[in-house]
């Protein structure tokens, strides 16, 4: 049986779906500190995702012409 939450309290819908996402983000966190290769730097990441994106958007606008 699942408990019913209020959106008032939580954004999931019931107890089982609250406890599943707790347990999935825990053990993302514990597998992200468990992980050896070295950081990256934030600067770095978004100039990468950066590039992904305009690439994407780059293939769209070429698509739609």
């Amino acid at each position: 049986m699942t408990t019913a939450l209020s959106p008032i309290v939580s954004e999931f819908a019931s107890e089982e779906q609250a406890t599943r996402h707790d347990s999935w983000f825990r053990s993302k966190v514990r597998a992200s500190l468990g992980d050896a290769r070295p950081p990256i730097a934030h600067d770095e990441l978004m100039a990468e995702a950066d590039a992904v994106i305009a690439e994407a958007e780059a293939l769209r606008n070429r698509s739609t012409k």
